[in-house]
């Protein structure tokens, strides 16, 4: 079934290219940029997207390739960058991309209150928004963002229905499937008319990606990391410009400090360093073991004792979650729990098994390299064999929950070794679609919730449901009973509002008869 899913997809594919060159290139060849041209020919992701928004349909797809090219060309959006926007724009922070939805996916922020429907600059603004676009587009390759449409503030001279109609049409015609959702958040009820236009224009597929919300609802979509404090989050985040806003993951990790090394440094100094912060029951022979792989040479007394810590750590990492990726299986699958400040920050755990019948070479990335060590943050794990990696502050920094980590591997098709060198090769020449890519979000907890990594005597003889787990079900049960509050303060209001209504009424009745019968 697999296989002949794969042989369609590949025929439609091969057709569109086929048609679009003979129907659409031949003839005019001057319509498109030559670059998107000789992408499609080499891009299968590019082409599956438009055929995937088009439910297959060879025909409708060339409509929208011949379309959303003419429009590429225009713009030059294959030549767009920080010199081709107005800096006022750039500095203004109407239109950025930062944070995650709660299902991974990018944020894209759209401020309208910064927007004023001006003839003048409506050109310029478009270009910000394709800027951004195409700047997530070749960073993410097809990876779904969700647009933040911030309708806070705005009044009737924020209005633009030209502009949101651009704005839907990227994600239409020139981005397809891209769009996530689109949060509207605050809508103000005198453009209730104005979006029942908008949702004419998007279809009724897509108008089930729309998402009405206010402070409350909000959350259902976005967690309060995210979120500005007027949407009710606790996101401390400042827009500035320059330099420009975006949380590209950086690489290369230290595992030492700030020269990068692998394994070969991960020995004495480095447990004699940290060996207070974390694996509070284990030695420092025992950490040792952990972190190096066990030698046959070694006597038997220390094979066995590193048997012994292994078996711990399996049992204590039975209850986590875990990612089942096409390379990897992740494990956790979403948050790596770091210990409190008051205790001082933990190491924590990343296990990787490799699913294929091949080497798996694999990368470490963060959005703040200079807080971690990662130990290993570039190497290749073998066949059905599975690898730790710990990571720590780095100098005692602080764990933030705005840091975020990414899983990079790929497959090694060719044995063509597995050292530094070779590594830094095969990353150079891997296909981008080749790469699987795994986000991991950080996540403290306080000092009597248990590490990933602290194995207290207890710890062997939790339930399934650890108390990281009945942490986080508080945690929601809280948010629930947040919600009610509101929504019982809400009656109240609405009560009092027509106890008024009332008694003004009934005022204005007795004056009413009095003025009469007098």
């Amino acid at each position: 079934m697999a296989e002949n899913h794969a042989q369609n997809k590949a025929k439609l594919i091969s057709e569109t290219r086929r048609r679009f060159e003979a129907e659409y290139v031949t003839d005019k060849p001057e319509k498109y940029d030559p670059r998107d041209v000789e992408r499609l020919q080499q891009d299968d992701n590019w082409v599956e997207s438009y055929l995937h928004w088009r439910h297959n349909v060879v025909d409708e797809t060339l409509k929208m390739l011949d379309e959303s090219f003419q429009w590429r060309k225009e713009f030059s959006v294959n030549d767009l960058n920080e010199s081709s926007i107005p800096r006022w724009l750039l500095e203004i922070g109407g239109i950025y991309l930062h944070g995650y939805d709660k299902e991974g996916n990018k944020l894209f922020w759209i401020r309208v209150k910064y927007h004023i429907k001006d003839q003048k600059t409506i050109l310029d603004k478009k270009k910000l928004i394709a800027f951004w676009l195409e700047r997530y587009a070749k960073r993410e390759n097809g990876k779904p963002i969700t647009v933040m449409f911030d309708l806070s503030e705005t009044g009737l001279n924020s209005i633009d229905m030209d502009f949101v109609r651009f704005i839907i049409n990227c994600f239409k015609v020139y981005y397809p499937k891209y769009l996530s959702k689109m949060v509207i958040f605050d809508m103000p009820w005198i453009m209730n008319a104005a979006f029942k236009i908008v949702k004419s224009w998007l279809g009724p597929e897509a108008v089930s990606l729309l998402k009405f919300t206010s402070k409350n609802e909000v959350q259902d979509y976005v967690s309060v990391e995210y979120l500005p404090p007027h949407m009710g989050g606790t996101d401390p985040f400042k827009y500035s410009y320059p330099p420009l806003v975006d949380d590209d993951f950086q690489t290369p990790l230290c595992e030492n400090g700030p020269i990068a090394s692998e394994d070969e440094t991960s020995s004495k100094e480095d447990i004699e360093t940290d060996g207070k912060e974390t694996l509070e029951t284990i030695s420092n022979e025992e950490q040792t073991a952990l972190l190096k792989k066990t030698n046959p040479a070694e006597s038997t007394p220390k094979a066995e004792e590193s048997e012994k810590v292994d078996s711990k750590l399996k049992t204590f990492k039975k209850p986590l979650s875990v990612f089942k990726g096409p390379l990897l299986h992740i494990s956790p699958a979403e948050e790596l729990y770091f210990g409190s400040t008051e205790s001082g920050e933990k190491k924590t755990l990343i296990v990787l098994t490799n699913v294929t019948k091949n080497i798996v070479a694999f990368k470490v990335r963060t959005t703040a390299p200079e807080k971690y060590r990662v130990k290993p943050s570039n190497s290749s794990c073998d066949p059905g064999a599975s690898v730790d990696i710990v990571v720590s502050p780095h100098g005692g920094l602080t764990v933030s929950a705005q840091d975020r980590f990414l899983i990079m591997a790929a497959e090694m098709e060719q044995p063509s070794g597995t050292g530094p060198a070779e590594l830094t090769q095969f990353w150079k020449e891997v296909p981008r679609n080749k790469v699987m890519e795994h986000r991991l979000r950080c996540h403290t907890v306080e000092s009597n919730k248990p590490n990933t990594l602290t194995l207290k005597d207890n710890a062997l003889n939790m339930s399934d449901k650890t108390s990281e787990d009945i942490y986080l079900q508080l945690n929601r049960l809280l948010e629930s009973n947040r919600k009610l509050e509101d929504q019982v303060q809400r009656c109240i209001w609405f009560q009092q509002l027509l106890l008024a209504l009332t008694m003004l009424l009934l005022a204005f009745a007795v004056s009413f008869f009095y003025s009469l019968y007098s």
